[in-house]
């Protein structure tokens, strides 16, 4: 059986507690054995490679450039488009379920492209409108888990679960 491939997307810039959640993020699910799909740059796509990395995991960083040594340095294999922001479609098709981390345009076109094709987002500190994700985790261990549950269910072809309503959000 193939690991899972869970895609974690975000901000090409993060503050500290934004790294501090992707990174989380990518070495939850580099424990749980699954593949980390990003956009392979900074942000939240190197906070994510990085985590995974410590954790001896997979990272694969979809460029959007044609030079592989741009990629993050947490990035195990690097792929170099040079499709610039249209990347974002692959990002959305690579993967099986994502973390939304923050995030703004890109990020917001990512999770747009997953909803159209079916994958499921989970939204963390992510600043995406609520009916673009599936459902919002408090923390990065249950970010990580429900992307894991949610793309093995589609992988094993359940239907797509109905969506849980966003959290409240203290401000």
């Amino acid at each position: 059986m193939r690991p899972l491939r869970i895609g974690v997307i975000g901000s090409g810039t993060a503050a500290p507690a934004e790294a501090g959640l992707a990174h989380a993020v990518g070495a939850a699910l580099a424990r749980a054995g699954a593949i980390v799909v990003c956009g392979g740059m900074g942000g939240v796509m190197r906070a994510a490679a990085d985590g995974a990395s410590s954790e001896g995991g997979t990272v694969v960083g979809i460029l959007p450039g044609g030079d592989p040594g741009a990629a993050a340095d947490g990035v195990t294999i690097p792929v170099p488009t040079g499709l610039g922001e249209a990347r974002n479609v692959i990002v959305a098709r690579a993967s099986e379920a994502v973390v939304a981390i923050a995030g703004e345009w890109g990020t917001l076109s990512e999770a747009a492209f997953c909803r159209k094709f079916g994958v499921p987002v989970i939204g963390l500190a992510a600043s995406l409108p609520e009916d673009v994700v599936d459902e919002t985790a408090e923390d990065a261990a249950e970010a990580a888990a429900r992307a894991l549950e949610l793309a093995a269910a589609r992988r094993e072809g359940s239907p797509r679960r109905e969506r849980r309503p966003p959290r409240e959000v203290d401000e």
